[in-house]
C-alpha cells in the first residue's frame, strides 16, 4: 500500500470516531470563546490559549487566573491538580506510543481525555496504520477545539444567552463512552474497579478533591489485581 493511500485510509478510519467529540467541543469551545469575550478578552486570546494550552476545563480557570492578581505559584498548583489526570494516560499509553516517530511528541501534546479514550479504545482495522489512526484523531479533536473557541470569541460580541449547564454536553459524552466500552467488554471487573473507586474517594475527598485520589486507587488496584484480571478476561490489554 503506498504511503498517501495508507494515510487517507488511517484518516478515513479515524474521523467518523471523532463525530462526537465534534459535537462537544463545538458547544463546549464556543461556550469558552463566548466566556472569554464578555470577560473583556479579544478573540485572539481563545484562538491561541486553545492552540497552546489545549486544557479545556483548565481554560476557564485561567481566565480567573488572568483576570486575578499575578500569582505564578497559584497558577502552578491550579494546574497541576486540574490536569494531573494526565500523568496516568500518559503512563497507559507508553506501549501504544511506540513507533510512532515524529507523530509522537504531538500526540503526547494533543492528549485530551478525548483522544485519550479514543486511542485507548478504538478497534483500529489491521490494514490502518495505529500510528496515523491516533494522530487524525488527535488533530481533528484540537482542532475541532480550536475552531469552537476561536468562533465563540468572535461571535461574542454579538450574541448573547444562558450558557449555564452547557458543560454537560461533556459529561453527556463521557457516558456514551463508557457505555461503549462496556458493551464491548464480555467481563467489567475493570469498570466496576473504576466506579467502585471513584464512590468511595468521592464520598472521603468530596467532588473538588476527590479526582486525583480516584486516580491513585485506581492504577493501585489495576497493577495489584493485573494477573488474575488478564486471566479471566477481565482487563483489556489492547
Amino acid at each position: 500500500m503506498k504511503k498517501q493511500a495508507m494515510i487517507k485510509k488511517s484518516f478515513q478510519a479515524a474521523f467518523p470516531y471523532t463525530i462526537p467529540i465534534f459535537a462537544g467541543f463545538w458547544f463546549l469551545g464556543l461556550t469558552y470563546g463566548i466566556y472569554m469575550n464578555v470577560s473583556g478578552f479579544p478573540f485572539l486570546y481563545p484562538m491561541v490559549m486553545s492552540f497552546i494550552i489545549y486544557g479545556g476545563s483548565l481554560e476557564f480557570v485561567a481566565v480567573s487566573l488572568l483576570l486575578g492578581a499575578f500569582n505564578p505559584l497559584q497558577a502552578f498548583i491550579m494546574t497541576l491538580m486540574i490536569q494531573a489526570r494526565h500523568l496516568f494516560y500518559g503512563i497507559a499509553m507508553l506501549d501504544k506510543y511506540k513507533g510512532t516517530g515524529w507523530k509522537k511528541p504531538y500526540l503526547i501534546f494533543g492528549m485530551c481525555d478525548e483522544s485519550f479514550s479514543i486511542n485507548y479504545t478504538a478497534t483500529i482495522p489491521k490494514e490502518v496504520d495505529s500510528g496515523w489512526f491516533m494522530f487524525f484523531v488527535t488533530v481533528l479533536n484540537h482542532f475541532y477545539w480550536v475552531f469552537g473557541a476561536t468562533l465563540g470569541g468572535l461571535l461574542g460580541s454579538f450574541i448573547r444567552f444562558n450558557t449555564e449547564g452547557l458543560e454537560f454536553v461533556m459529561t453527556a459524552m463521557f457516558v456514551v463512552i463508557f457505555l461503549e466500552q462496556w458493551l464491548k467488554e464480555d467481563k467489567h471487573h475493570s469498570a466496576f474497579i473504576g466506579i467502585v473507586s471513584s464512590i468511595l474517594c468521592l464520598i472521603l475527598w468530596g467532588p473538588d478533591h476527590f479526582m486525583i485520589p480516584t486516580m491513585l486507587l485506581i492504577l493501585f488496584l489495576l497493577t495489584l489485581l493485573r494477573k488474575p484480571l488478564e486471566q479471566t478476561g477481565g482487563l483489556s490489554t489492547s
